[in-house]
């Protein structure tokens, strides 16, 4: 038998299985339901009113069931009754909690436009319209959640597990827009942001409550142990990498054979332009070019090209050059592939900032929102420099997004790692306080991470993971990169200080494993972020560390510190493991390892 067919073999056996274990909780579910039911007996007279008594009866212990594991299990009850009917279907029922939330959601967001016409402090109001737009996210993200669980079985079968993540990541991203939302109002007067928490209260509590029933799902399957079958070793798993992918290098040149399994939307051109360009055979859809030898001079132009909710890549190739552009990929401009010439001769820079009165979320110099986007060979740089606080030079929110050989530079907040799923190769990220940081599931694979001179009074801080809920399927993981100083900073180094990270949520996560770690990182390790604020509920962990930095024995002992010294306790975050890699990073052709690097 042919290994392709062995591997599709065990696919559709733990498909099978995955399939067969959610069949088993729905049935435990309806037995308990049932349970309530009052038998006919073969009477011929029918009282209706019983039977009507009864499912409402039934149904109301199909909620309950559903609510169990829910953090407000009072509100769940409750929304659930007055939106699902009389249905007894869990899946109906965890669908109705989407919806609900949603309502909710929709709600808050009219109700932030009313508060906006009566708010005079103008950093509130800016606020209130951020957070017209980001509830616009969150209750695109709950319907897509809606629409992906209502497939139907024979659909929802095979792709079970994938199903279970999707939700959880767009159910995560909703809580992380709402929170965004709140963020806003620091330093506002008036009532506004007071108002709006009240606002938005109901409506993440119904969101959580959401990722939680899905959650009690994704971990039935978990516990089934279905991967354990994997050789977690370096190098066998690096062979069946290499061997399932089918890459080859030749010269230094990342080729793809022809047989590589892809996604249907990538054409065999475009899998191409993943590595080096042949200019002779190179033909993307858009060139950008400031000497006006292309279709466009500036990347706002060329955005014009790329068809709304398109199922084929579209390509924009940037020809060297600065461009100093504030560039926007709403959520319609999906399947994006920008390749440049260098991340050091394609740049696109700006100095938006936040003394200068632009809301953190906005100082982005590119955003991207639209899902599968890709960067190879590109700069993205925010100028505006220490003096002038949080300046993010690229925010993501695209979901399955690459970035390949790229830089990141400024200094505090460089990389705004918003929200879903994003994969970093071979990238290179600068900056001085909390410059990778937000609530998206980002990882980190032979990057350099490099630390910056600060304002004298300030401290640097790598990391800022925003998780908020225990439910969220989100972290930074930094794998098999370097953190450095830069030469202006290593002279000071011993002064100002720096850490991996500190908890800018109750929740925030981390995890940094077999990395290079230099001595500009304090023995401490993690730096608090006020008081006792999230030290014992973080979830901050090293694992298989090198370097001057990397020793352990003197790293601060906080409970939410954990000590990770199994290779199955590691595993859990390597790429494959952590957001299923294998599925959308592997068949995109980017170098990508799925377990370990190193033994």
């Amino acid at each position: 038998m042919h290994q392709e067919d062995v591997e599709k073999i065990g696919k559709n056996r733990i498909a099978f299985v995955m399939f067969a274990s959610i069949f088993l909780v729905v049935m435990v579910v309806v037995a308990t339901v049932s349970i309530g039911r009052r038998p006919n007996n073969g009477k011929s007279e029918v009282d209706v009113s019983s039977q009507s008594h009864d499912q409402v009866s039934a149904s109301m212990k199909a909620i309950k069931t559903v609510c169990q594991p829910t953090d407000y299990q009072k509100q769940c009850v409750e929304s659930l009754q007055t939106e699902s009917g009389n249905t007894t279907d869990p899946k109906e029922l965890i669908r109705a909690a989407f919806q609900v939330a949603k309502k909710h959601v929709a709600a808050a967001a009219k109700r932030s436009r009313t508060l906006k016409q009566l708010e005079k402090d103008p950093r509130a109001s800016l606020a209130l319209e951020d957070c017209n737009e980001l509830m616009d996210e969150a209750i695109e993200d709950l319907q897509r959640s809606f629409e992906e669980l209502g497939k139907s079985d024979h659909q929802a079968r095979y792709k079970m597990g994938p199903m279970i993540n999707n939700l959880k990541t767009w159910l995560s991203s909703t809580i992380t827009y709402q929170e965004t939302c709140l963020d806003g109002f620091a330093n506002t007067t008036g009532e506004a942001g007071v108002k709006m928490r009240e606002i938005l209260k109901t409506s993440i509590e119904l969101t959580i409550n959401a990722i939680a029933m899905v959650s009690k799902i994704s971990s039935i399957l978990g516990n089934l142990d279905i991967n354990r079958e994997i050789n977690l070793g370096s190098s066998h798993h690096r062979g069946l990498i290499e061997n399932n992918a089918k890459v080859l290098w030749h010269g230094g040149i990342h080729v793809l054979e022809h047989g590589d399994l892809y996604p249907s939307w990538l054409g065999p051109r475009n899998r191409k332009l993943l590595g080096l360009i042949d200019q002779a055979q190179f033909k993307p859809d858009v060139v950008v070019a400031k000497d006006g030898s292309g279709n466009c001079t500036t990347i706002n132009e060329a955005l014009n090209f790329i068809p709304k909710k398109s199922n084929k890549t579209t390509t924009i190739y940037i020809k060297e050059g600065i461009y100093q552009e504030k560039v926007y990929l709403n959520r319609s401009m999906a399947r994006v592939f920008m390749i440049g010439d260098g991340m050091y001769k394609t740049r696109i820079t700006g100095n938006l900032n936040y003394v200068d009165g632009t809301p953190t979320m906005h100082t982005a110099t590119v955003s991207i929102l639209g899902e599968f986007f890709m960067a190879k060979n590109i700069g993205f740089e925010n100028s505006a420099g220490p003096e002038k606080h949080q300046a993010v030079a690229l925010r993501v929110d695209a979901d399955m997004s690459i970035f390949y050989n790229c830089s990141m530079d400024g200094y505090q907040d460089t990389l705004y790692t918003h929200a879903k799923r994003q994969y970093y190769r071979d990238c290179t990220i600068t900056g001085t306080i909390d410059f990778i940081f937000g609530d998206g599931s980002a990882f980190f694979q032979n990057c350099k991470i490099i630390v910056r001179k600060p304002l004298d009074n300030q401290h640097c801080i790598v990391t800022a993971q925003g998780r908020n809920v225990t439910h969220q399927p989100t972290a930074i993981v930094i794998q098999n990169s370097s953190i450095i100083a830069d030469h202006v900073y290593w002279p000071v180094r011993n002064k100002i200080k720096s850490y991996l990270g500190r908890p800018w949520r109750i929740h925030s996560r981390t995890v940094i494993m077999e990395t290079f770690i230099d001595d500009l990182i304090q023995p401490q390790g993690w730096l608090p972020w006020e008081g006792e604020f999230g030290i014992h509920t973080c979830f901050y962990a090293e694992y298989g560390n090198y370097g001057p930095g990397a020793n352990k024995t003197g790293r601060v002992t906080w409970q939410g510190v954990k000590s990770i010294d199994r290779l199955e306790e590691a595993f859990e975050f390597t790429a494959g493991k952590f957001f299923d890699g294998d599925d959308w990073i592997k068949p995109r052709g980017v170098p990508y390892v799925s377990g370990f690097v190193t033994n």
